[in-house]
């Protein structure tokens, strides 16, 4: 028989990686251990930040016994080192990314990229996924929200176990500053290629302001001569505008490539919930966004409507939590910030409206809108027919799925949640939430269904922008133009589950006339029809007739006329992007 000892391995893994917020290493002993090669998905309970990990995991058996004792220690030290573990689900979309980081792992050169987006997006997921199909030559460690010397510190053991992964570091190892360390991570990568990925960098930054510069300087000097790729990750998306990717940063020029990692769109809903018709998985985009972190909380066995009781019961609080985690990172005092956030997702998105719904001063609110406009939660739009920088019908909107369902929703109700009244909240969701849709994301989705359409060739006229269009007493939901082309296209979305009619279309074309330019040329326009429940049988015919009376006389030509229905648009939006 094969004795027992022929199974002695070292704990945990050959090459330490820092998951989350633990950095796992080699420990300086060997002990006899099983080996239980599985698939794990780590939810940091801190921060819920989901991190693949597909590896042999060694787990110590002092007990010597590989029975039902082993298996309870198995999960009770994997509990205590990620907090929580879930089977991992397959790793959908995000193809473009991991397209870029391939072109950048296989260039000859050093490269550098800079990837940014929101809190829970799914930079840690993409990362270490990409980094398990190239984890030869790869380092990845998480900046934690500590002191500079820690920070540090923990940077220079990840290089000295990567550089030694059978003697682990003493636990006081540090290089004696950051000059140092980066000078040792360009010998590692002197002659062969290797990837070091710091997330969460502006952490660093948050700490040490001279951080970026060090940096630069390290670029320039010794890293960009080597065979390193470079990546830094943070979720302060104001922070690394403003102090990486502006002119004025040190380290202006150096990228070799920067991306804001978007939500996922929403045709990856069908993944995620492949039982789920098209207005339930509307409805969950509605609710959670493209935010996949979100996804995984949920049961795609259960309906929207389960889903969402489960998610409002006081023993699970995250969904009342999540908007301050967010915020936090952006401002030290949040009051006056979520009473504009509140006023926005109710309704109030000019600053006279906000000045009345919040009681602050118009001052207050135009520095507060900057700051939300850095964080990404908040933009400000105008008519698409006019220019952002001139005009003065300019609106704000949260553009956080999230956050506008939570203060739309949720935040006035935080009591009654606590209460155990969430039956209350969710008969007011359900009744509200068709509205709430058509306001917000089937506008959102069928904005996208005109860029995308223009993009494959499939409208008949060309458009470079789709926004609103409003004046005081009117307004159009979407318009798409190209002024080069002369070319409009008028869109109305409804989301009622019954057929829309003749009057609906009727009333879009009657608003031609507020939004073609008087300029002298001869505009074409496209009339676009988007109604979830479908449309009545044979008013096509009918809806021509009128745009074409409608036209006779006037500077612009009727260029045709498309319906579309919910089945049509989702059917769409997934044949253009998967």
């Amino acid at each position: 028989m094969k004795r027992e000892e022929d199974n002695i391995m070292y704990c945990l893994q050959k090459r330490p990686i820092t998951i989350g917020k633990h950095t796992l290493l080699t420990p300086v002993f060997w002990v006899q251990a099983a080996i239980f090669e599985i698939n794990l998905q780590k939810y940091c309970c801190s921060s819920t930040l989901p991190v693949e990990l597909t590896q042999q995991i060694y787990l110590t058996n002092p007990l010597r016994s590989f029975s039902i004792i082993h298996n309870i220690l198995f999960w009770i030290i994997l509990y205590a080192i990620v907090g929580c573990v879930m089977l991992v689900s397959e790793f959908i979309g995000r193809r473009s990314e991991l397209e870029l980081l391939d072109d950048l792992w296989q260039s000859s050169r050093a490269t550098f990229l800079i990837l940014y987006g929101r809190r829970r997006v799914g930079k840690t997921r993409l990362l270490t996924h990409w980094l398990r199909l190239h984890s030869d030559r790869g380092i990845y460690w998480v900046a934690e929200p500590t002191s500079s010397f820690e920070q540090l510190r923990s940077f220079s053991q990840v290089l000295y176990n990567y550089d030694t992964p059978d003697t682990p570091a003493p636990p006081d190892y540090t290089f004696a500053n950051w000059e140092q360390a980066f000078r040792e991570l360009a010998k590692f990568a002197k002659d062969q290629r290797l990837t070091i990925i710091i997330d969460e960098v502006t952490y660093l930054m948050a700490v040490n302001p001279n951080f970026i510069g060090l940096l630069q300087k390290a670029w320039d000097q010794w890293l960009s001569k080597s065979n390193l790729m470079l990546v830094l990750s943070g979720s302060q998306m104001g922070i690394m505008q403003r102090q990486i990717l502006a002119y004025d940063a040190p380290l202006y020029g150096r990228a070799t490539a920067h991306s804001e990692l978007s939500p996922m769109p929403f045709w990856t809903t069908k993944s995620f919930f492949p039982d789920y018709s098209a207005r339930e998985r509307v409805s969950v985009y509605a609710t959670w966004g493209g935010i996949p972190a979100y996804w995984e909380r949920l049961k795609p066995e259960l309906s929207y409507h389960d889903n969402l009781r489960r998610q409002l019961l006081p023993s699970n609080m995250w969904m009342m939590d999540e908007p301050a985690f967010l915020l936090k990172d952006f401002v030290n005092d949040p009051y006056n910030y979520v009473s504009i956030l509140r006023a926005l997702a109710l309704g109030a998105h000019t600053s006279g409206r906000l000045v009345t719904r919040t009681g602050l001063s118009k001052g207050h609110i135009t520095s507060y809108l900057a700051t939300l406009r850095d964080t990404g939660f908040v933009v400000r739009r105008v008519p698409v027919t006019e220019d952002e920088s001139t005009s003065r019908r300019g609106r704000y909107y949260v553009t956080d799925p999230y956050l506008l369902f939570y203060y739309h929703f949720l935040a006035a109700y935080q009591s009654k949640i606590a209460l155990g009244a969430q039956e209350e909240i969710l008969s007011n969701i359900m009744q509200n939430l068709p509205e709430y849709i058509e306001t917000n994301t089937w506008r959102d989705l069928c904005s996208e269904w005109l860029l995308r359409a223009s993009a494959h060739g499939e409208l008949p006229v060309p458009i470079m922008t789709v926004g609103g269009f409003w004046l005081r007493m009117s307004d159009i939901e979407l318009v798409g133009i190209d002024r080069m082309e002369s070319s409009l296209v008028l869109a109305t979305c409804r989301w009622g589950a019954d057929p829309e009619g003749l009057d609906v279309m009727d009333d879009l074309i009657k608003k031609t006339p507020l939004i073609v330019p008087g300029d002298g040329e001869e505009w074409s326009v496209y009339y676009v029809g988007f109604s979830a429940g479908g449309w009545q049988e044979g008013i096509t015919p009918e809806i021509e007739e009128q745009a074409e009376k409608r036209a006779k006389g006037k500077n612009w030509r009727f260029a045709g006329v498309r319906l579309l229905d919910l089945d049509m648009v989702d059917r769409d939006l997934a044949r253009w992007t998967v």
